[in-house]
């Protein structure tokens, strides 16, 4: 680290603003090819923690080796001194296992690139990498003897596949996949169509591995099986068993039990016990809060396992035989490498203390966090830009946390409306340093209307790495200086993780200034997702339909009838993260999305436009529906996974401004969205004034002509693109200068023919500063009552009536409706409303 070059390199690995043209995000670990990126890496993937993440007792018995804060940690049971192992430049160790000899352990180093299997020796200190090429190499197990190594590669394959090798002291020998690649029959939405083998163990004889696998397996991550190392094609299943990448069963010592992680029925998981021959499993641990990594003690009478019953993760180990359990805390840690105290103040424009999300960025090339923080990680990032992906965690205004002597790179962000405050520190060696933070409001005029805002789309708890509660998702609000959220409810495969919090009015846990409500999202990824909010009584069961393979196979109920359900609740049902790509009816593969048929007939109350989502895909399509004359608001939510260590973007990523005249409660934001007095955004943030009208307002005039407006922008990064578009086409484009993050004019547009007028702006490519695909920002329309219309009228009918066809034809083709009634009921809405859409066009 004496030699590091300091600012200008620390510059480039922490967000700055996008200085790359065409600059373009990939996903995190983009090598690994399966769908739904931001399930497997959370739920399987090692993450960056303050806390533990997984742990093994050394060979005595006497002490574990634990990963924590991204290096390895030694420490006896019983005492509150850790000692650092490993502290690597830029990277993060994971998932260490000793050997038998306890004089080595082997582990997973992430950096940015991929996952390499590497070995500590435990005297000297000295490293060996094992692995090379970048793939995803995880979960290493030593045999008994400490002569093989079985880990999961996904190398050659881009799938998770079990792989077996020799080890020496030069390294690995003859390394090979041990079961080889297989293509299930059954059709899958969350997994591969190829099988995956994860989560091995060894049996205490050394001749067997225990391992996870879907074979033939449609949800969840499938059976524990175990496999004979030298003979795989003895295959034997154990369980079967709706693990969730997480079960890790391993062996007891005495071969008499086999211990593993599951839900199993609930809502969180706990350690459950079977046998080698697959007796019906009984729970060992029981609480509403999630136990996982477990692993035995030599001598078998311990469990050692990590937890998130107090939110963030923590590591204890728990006597078999009776239950007593020791917490294993670091009180006192000794690093590898000197290091300092930073404590950050972080206040408003008017000198008041604020909380905000902050990312620091080491000497060591490393994120740092306070001990107690939940530390978060980007989905996605701009490899031209940085080496890894950005973490955060978020600061209640005064915090304090140790970092490595040297160039320390600080990023504070707080909100849309203030701009992002950015520092490069020297720390020295020993120092307390105390860095003020002062932070500058950037806002709209508030001419242009008095918004709150709100996240329509976040899930509290999804299977994620921390225990998530109403008062920690407050904070985090807070924190992103955001009024209001949306915990949309739904279910994690067979779990429906928050039911319990579920209540027609705000959760106690807000105040005055911060509203969390308990909403719903329906899930079913064949007519595409609804989100209900403002239930009054009730959430809609079953909460999904058309889940194949399964009992609710049936896609009764479509999506009509649950926003019926929901709206005789007095809720508000919207299309969520609709659409990656513009739709071509004719091109596509498979359609079945049922948009089209809900908003003609007056279903859909709102449309993500902004979400997990591309956000210009679905704005187009959102186009042609406000030329047919359908009058549909934008909304905003980030999916945002807020219990999760890998985060799908912080909770306000992806939000939406309602003008309720400054009124937070839940009727106002109700009106305001139902009205469509809102802009979405990621970031910027958008006036619009024509004719003295505001979103959600109509300007009727009985001749065409000039109209009068008024727009403004204030954004926390640079914006490339401003623009009026009217009827789906832009109309006026607005030259930008300087920083690019503040514009206002006014002036006269010329209007032809009625219909619809929306500000937008956007970028071309991606800013590391927002975590999301690219910086997006729309108003809803101010509707326009003049004579004639948008001309693309007849074409945007067809399209639809198109779109329509393909999902009659995708739902006529189903067998799987329970009965006649179900089938007809679900043709005949779609072919009514695809004839609608066609009486249109003429």
């Amino acid at each position: 680290m004496q030699g590091w070059r300091g600012l200008a390199i620390l510059a480039a690995l922490l967000p700055g603003p996008a200085g790359v043209a065409n600059a373009e995000r990939e996903a995190v670990l983009k090598q690994v090819d399966l769908p739904h990126t931001y399930y497997w890496r959370e739920l399987y993937i090692p993450q960056l923690t303050t806390g533990p993440s997984s742990a093994v007792f050394t060979p005595d018995g006497k002490a574990l080796i634990y990963s924590m804060g991204g290096s390895l940690w030694r420490q006896t049971i019983g005492f509150d001194e850790a000692v650092e192992l490993t502290h690597p430049i830029g990277a993060y160790d994971y998932q260490p296992d000793v050997s038998p000899d306890g004089r080595s352990v082997v582990f997973s180093r992430y950096n940015g690139a991929g996952l390499e299997l590497w070995r500590l020796d435990l005297g000297t200190g000295g490293e060996q990498r094992l692995t090379s090429g970048d793939a995803v190499n995880v979960e290493p197990r030593l045999s008994p003897d400490g002569k093989r190594i079985a880990w999961v590669s996904t190398q050659g394959t881009g799938h998770f596949n079990l792989f077996i090798a020799d080890i020496g002291p030069d390294g690995l020998r003859n390394a090979r996949p041990l079961l080889g690649e297989r293509q299930s029959k059954i059709s899958r939405y969350y997994y591969s169509t190829y099988d995956h083998a994860l989560n091995p163990s060894w049996t205490p004889d050394g001749k067997r591995i225990l391992y996870v696998t879907n074979n033939e397996v449609a949800w969840g991550t499938g059976d524990i099986w175990s496999v004979a190392a030298d003979h795989p094609s003895d295959r034997r299943k154990i369980l079967s068993e709706e693990t969730s990448w997480s079960a890790r069963p391993e062996m007891s010592p005495d071969s008499k039990q086999v211990l593993f992680a599951s839900y199993h029925g609930r809502q969180w998981r706990q350690l459950w016990l079977t046998t080698p021959d697959g007796v019906a499993p009984l729970p060992l641990t029981f609480g509403d809060f999630d136990l996982s990594s477990a692993r035995w003690s030599p001598d078998g009478e311990r469990v050692a396992y990590v937890s998130n019953e107090g939110g963030n993760t923590s590591l204890a180990v728990r006597e078999f035989i009776g239950g007593a359990t020791t917490k294993i805390v670091a009180k006192t840690r000794h690093y590898k490498s000197t290091q300092a105290r930073l404590t950050l103040d972080i206040r408003d424009e008017q000198g008041r203390s604020v909380p905000a999300r902050v990312a620091v960025l080491g000497s060591d090339r490393r994120a740092a966090a306070p001990t107690s923080s939940w530390m978060h990680a980007d989905d996605g990032f701009d490899r031209a830009l940085q080496a890894s992906e950005t973490h955060y965690f978020h600061c209640p205004s005064l915090c304090t946390l140790e970092a490595p002597a040297g160039d320390t790179a600080i990023w504070v962000q707080h909100g849309f409306r203030y701009l992002p405050w950015r520092q490069t520190v020297k720390l020295a060696a020993g120092e307390n340093r105390a860095v003020p933070v002062k932070l500058h409001l950037n806002d709209l005029p508030s001419s242009f209307g008095r918004w709150r805002s709100a996240d329509l789309h976040v899930h509290m708890n999804y299977g994620g790495a921390y225990r998530n509660t109403p008062e920690h998702l407050a904070k985090q609000t807070q924190a992103e200086d955001l009024d209001a959220i949306y915990n949309v409810i739904v279910n994690k495969e067979e779990r429906v993780p928050d039911i319990g919090y579920f209540r027609g009015t705000p959760d106690p846990a807000g105040s005055a200034e911060t509203l969390i409500m308990h909403s719903q999202e329906f899930h079913t990824s064949y007519w595409g997702h609804l989100g209900l909010l403002h239930l009054s009584d009730h959430m809609l069961t079953p909460d999904f339909s058309a889940y194949q393979h399964t009992a609710l196979a049936s896609p009764y109920p479509f999506n009509g009838v649950v926003a019926d359900l929901a709206h005789a609740q007095g809720a508000l049902v919207g299309y969520v993260h609709p659409f990656d790509w513009a739709i071509d009816p004719p091109k596509e593969e498979s359609l079945s999305n049922e948009l089209p048929a809900d908003v003609i007939n007056g279903k859909v109350d709102y449309i993500e436009i902004v979400g997990f989502a591309d956000h210009k895909s679905t704005a187009e399509i959102w186009y042609r529906l406000l030329n047919l004359g359908f009058r549909l608001p934008a909304g905003a939510g980030t999916d945002a996974m807020a219990n999760y260590a890998s985060l799908r973007g912080p909770v306000g990523m992806n939000r939406v401004f309602l003008d309720t005249g400054g009124e937070l409660s839940p009727a106002a934001l109700r009106k305001a969205l139902k009205e469509g007095r809102t802009f979405a955004s990621n970031g910027p943030l958008l006036g619009l004034e024509v004719e003295g009208k505001h979103p959600g307002d109509t300007v009727g005039r009985k001749t065409a002509g000039k109209l009068r407006f008024r727009i403004a922008l204030r954004s926390p990064v640079a914006v490339d693109h401003l623009e009026l578009v009217q009827n789906g086409r832009v109309v006026k484009a607005f030259a930008l200068k300087g920083d690019r993050r503040n514009f206002d004019t006014a002036g006269e547009l010329q209007v032809d023919t009625g219909g619809w007028l929306v500000l937008r702006a956007w970028n071309d490519g991606s800013d590391p500063q927002v975590l999301d695909l690219y910086p997006y920002a729309t108003t809803s329309p101010i509707y326009l009552d003049l004579p004639g219309g948008p001309s693309s009228v007849p074409s945007d009918a067809d399209y639809f009536a198109a779109w329509l066809d393909r999902v009659v034809a995708d739902a006529g083709s189903r067998a799987d409706y329970r009965n006649d009634r179900e089938r007809n009921a679900t043709l005949d809405y779609l072919r009514n409303a695809r004839d609608r859409f066609r009486s249109m066009s003429h």
